[in-house]
């Protein structure tokens, strides 16, 4: 089965943890002993990651730079093959006799998008809010609240096509399980003279990885977080698991807008679309969830 598996942030850095190179790499390593398990079982995978807190402390550093920083497309390509790097080490390290890549994924978007007059997108780590206002001041920022932190937000706009998309069925073809789209892909826009130009901007990595399943007609979009499935009234005394859910059952105002939001509406962008299931859970049980027994199946 070919299944296009998108690593919430928790494959890369736990909630709290410090944003270091060894927390990274550590947690990677765990991630490729699940995805290891699938590889195992005979599925082709296809894998897609977050990029959220290294795009903002690249930001970070390049914005103490004393030279005209970086922008966010570039940074955007720089995490994704960073992390890309690691990913693809630490599988070669526990599948020996398997092919993989990291690709550098460009993804068209709208440069009327309305996202760009509303920015979304958290990224880098949490400030305490005086501190955020002042870098906010600083630096032309635009900042949301996160429960008890201050993030700093940009426009994410929504994927509209994977330009490398013929790039990466020949490489799975092939027998290759691909690394992309990391950080939900390199945003870019079309000129009038069909070339292509990088925007200040970072896609949702669910939203880039339904439209990514959807264009190399996976049979499953599996998205992989900390917590073991999609809850109704997520935060009240009645929460429940859902263990399955019709996209007609689910309406996305009910899920909270930076965590299980985006998650929700990609599924059903795949589902509607393709007539196949996606599945949300924990990296953990990511074998369970394909066979059913963990985790939310999402289905027509």
């Amino acid at each position: 089965m070919r299944i296009v598996m998108a690593l919430g942030g928790n494959a890369l850095l736990k909630r709290g943890e410090p944003m270091t190179a060894d927390n990274q790499r550590a947690n990677i390593r765990k991630a490729a002993s699940a995805i290891a398990e699938l590889v195992r079982m005979g599925h082709s995978l296809v894998i897609t990651h977050g990029n959220g807190p290294q795009v903002g402390l690249l930001a970070l550093q390049a914005a103490a730079s004393q030279e005209a920083p970086f922008p966010l497309d570039v940074l955007d390509a720089e995490s994704a093959g960073m992390i890309g790097y690691v990913l693809q080490q630490e599988l070669g390290n526990v599948i020996k006799d398997q092919l993989f890549a990291t690709l550098l994924t460009q993804v068209k978007v709208d440069p009327r998008d309305p996202a760009f007059g509303n920015p979304t997108k958290p990224i880098g780590p949490g400030y305490d809010e005086v501190t955020a206002r002042r870098l906010t001041s600083e630096r032309g920022w635009q900042i949301a609240r996160d429960n008890d932190k201050w993030l700093r937000v940009v426009a994410s706009p929504k994927p509209l096509e994977i330009i490398e998309a013929d790039v990466l069925a020949f490489l799975i073809g092939h027998g290759v399980i691909v690394i992309c789209a990391g950080g939900g892909g390199i945003p870019v826009v079309e000129l009038d003279n069909g070339s292509l130009a990088g925007i200040e901007a970072v896609i949702d990595k669910d939203h880039a990885s339904s439209l990514l399943a959807r264009q190399l007609r996976a049979d499953m979009l599996l998205m992989l977080t900390d917590v073991d499935a999609v809850y109704a009234g997520w935060g009240t005394p009645s929460a429940r698991a859902l263990t399955e859910a019709a996209i007609s059952d689910l309406s996305t105002a009910d899920f909270a807008v930076g965590s299980m939001r985006p998650k929700v509406e990609a599924a059903i962008e795949f589902v509607k679309s393709t007539g196949k299931t996606a599945a949300i859970g924990r990296l953990e049980d990511a074998a369970a969830i394909v066979a059913g027994v963990r985790g939310t199946q999402i289905v027509r």
